[in-house]
């Protein structure tokens, strides 16, 4: 699916307000008080990539959504093209403390039911991403939802370069070196409330840490929906070199200590290993 700027601006006119789309609910049903979704994006200096992730969010055909962006003081024209996008509720721009903080923000910010991040370098694959993470959720009636990523050339979006095909939820797993991809993880509001943020001591996985602390630790619900429903840019903090891998191994040490549990003695070492096949997706 490809997001133009002649599209989204269609996509106005047909639908100028979110009152006027209440009806249409995902797939059909109908929600007696139809839920509230919030995306969170972050961003720094992203002016080479934000466009397709705020094309792809106002591209949603899911009525009650609200987009805030958080930014760390750009100054590379990202802004500017922010405020081209009238769907975007709430913007702030100021010096953070790194990613994470700029998701604390973000959430603290949230007004939504449900919370969803989608950072500056990935985009939603298709219109209907939002509506059926909505359907999947009130369908199973959990509090948490994730998906199937790909990654794509950093230039050529177009070309897939892995695939992260999650999987059925089992608490085991986690021991096995499994984790689903952040950019599909959404959270009900009412977890964090109860559960916390993103631990700040963490630089490259606070967000495993918290998937830890809801989903193995807190025993949160949570539902898979089998879509690969966010395209992420290839590259990542965490795995550009042999001293970040080991800086993030240790990490997800840290991650199982911090919330006292307990993993097998392979458990971090699986989970780069098995990141390995998604270079080779098994071909239908």
């Amino acid at each position: 699916m490809e997001y133009t700027q002649d599209r989204i601006e269609l996509v106005y006119r047909l639908n100028p307000s979110t009152d006027e789309k209440s009806e249409q609910v995902q797939r059909g049903k109908h929600i007696k008080q139809p839920m509230k979704v919030s995306i969170i994006t972050t961003s720094y200096n992203s002016a080479s990539t934000i466009r397709d992730t705020l094309l792809s969010v106002a591209a949603q055909d899911y009525p009650h959504i609200e987009h805030i962006v958080i930014d760390g003081g750009s100054t590379d024209g990202t802004l500017n093209i922010v405020s081209e996008f009238p769907h975007i509720a709430k913007v702030v721009s100021e010096k953070d403390k790194g990613i994470y903080d700029a998701m604390n923000k973000g959430i603290h910010l949230a007004t939504g039911d449900l919370i969803g991040i989608l950072n500056s370098d990935d985009f939603y694959t298709n219109p209907k991403v939002l509506s059926n993470v909505v359907s999947k959720i009130w369908e199973d009636g959990t509090d948490t939802l994730y998906a199937n990523l790909d990654y794509v050339d950093s230039l050529n979006t177009k070309l897939i370069v892995r695939t992260w095909i999650s999987g059925n939820y089992s608490q085991r797993k986690f021991r096995f070196g499994w984790m689903p991809p952040h950019p599909t993880f959404f959270v009900k509001k009412s977890v964090y409330d109860k559960y916390g943020l993103f631990d700040l001591s963490f630089t490259t996985a606070a967000d495993y840490e918290i998937m830890l602390r809801f989903l193995l630790k807190n025993h949160v619900s949570t539902s898979y929906l089998p879509e690969t429903i966010v395209h992420m840019r290839a590259g990542g903090h965490s795995n550009a070199s042999l001293s970040h891998r080991l800086k993030a191994n240790a990490e997800d040490s840290r991650a199982w200590k911090k919330n006292k549990l307990t993993p097998y003695f392979f458990t971090t070492i699986l989970k780069p290993a098995r990141k390995i096949h998604q270079f080779f997706p098994n071909k239908k």
